[in-house]
């Protein structure tokens, strides 16, 4: 005869109940033993303390030792001073007065004047100077003499240089430069005539046009007749 089991009774409809149960006690028992505390034992090292041998000692009994203060030396005795009669007379000496009384004559020296040297300067520089030297025939302002002075220096270059000097030396075709210096002094006489150029003959000729230049109306500084300093440059084409 064949044993038949109830439904109720058959256990494996209670195992997802019995799997839950389960989690919810071991998530019981973590949390609990996360949350219970636990304190270290403490270990009296040193045992009893008894305070009565300590409060039994009588602090040793310390005296104050007072230092001797050094007794002061006594001052020495002063020397007798002996007082002795004054045989010479002293001459009390007088003070003059230094003012002067409005009936006594006084007596002032002659003052001689002397009239300032104004320094006299050799030089001025062009682009300084107060009043430009003038070119003969230049009139107007003082932009307009420059002006004039300029292309009066040209037009007798021009006039006087030798054109055909450079072919005959036979130089190199290209662009050649003489450049004069000169000085118009105080008087307006051409001086101190100092010439650079690329060969000795046109050095020469630069010399001799340089001499020819008239007698200028000197620069003034400050009313002064002065030295002025002058650069003429020369430009010609060699073919």
């Amino acid at each position: 005869m064949e044993i038949k089991k109830t439904p109720k009774s058959n256990l494996e409809n209670y195992s997802k109940l019995f799997i839950q149960l389960g989690l919810v006690l071991a998530l019981f028992v973590t949390y609990v033993a996360l949350e219970n505390k636990t304190y270290d034992k403490a270990v009296d090292m040193f045992g009893d303390v008894s305070m009565h041998d300590l409060m039994d000692e009588e602090p040793p009994i310390t005296e104050r030792l007072e230092l001797e203060k050094p007794k002061p030396k006594p001052a020495p005795a002063p020397e007798k001073i002996e007082v002795v009669k004054d045989e010479k007379e002293i001459e009390e000496t007088i003070i003059e007065t230094t003012e002067t009384d409005e009936t006594e004559a006084v007596e002032v020296e002659e003052i001689e004047e002397v009239e300032e040297v104004e320094e006299i300067i050799e030089n001025v520089p062009f682009s300084i100077i107060e009043e430009v030297p003038i070119f003969p025939g230049c009139k107007g302002t003082r932009d307009q003499k420059i002006n004039c002075l300029n292309k009066k220096m040209r037009a007798h270059v021009q006039k006087k240089f030798n054109g055909d000097l450079a072919g005959e030396l036979g130089m190199s075709p290209g662009k050649k430069k003489i450049i004069i210096f000169f000085r118009i002094d105080p008087t307006g006489n051409i001086t101190e005539i100092q010439v650079k150029a690329p060969h000795p003959r046109l050095k020469k000729e630069a010399f001799r046009i340089a001499k020819l230049l008239p007698k200028m109306t000197p620069g003034k500084q400050r009313g002064v007749a002065v030295g002025m300093k002058y650069t003429l440059p020369i430009s010609f084409n060699v073919e």
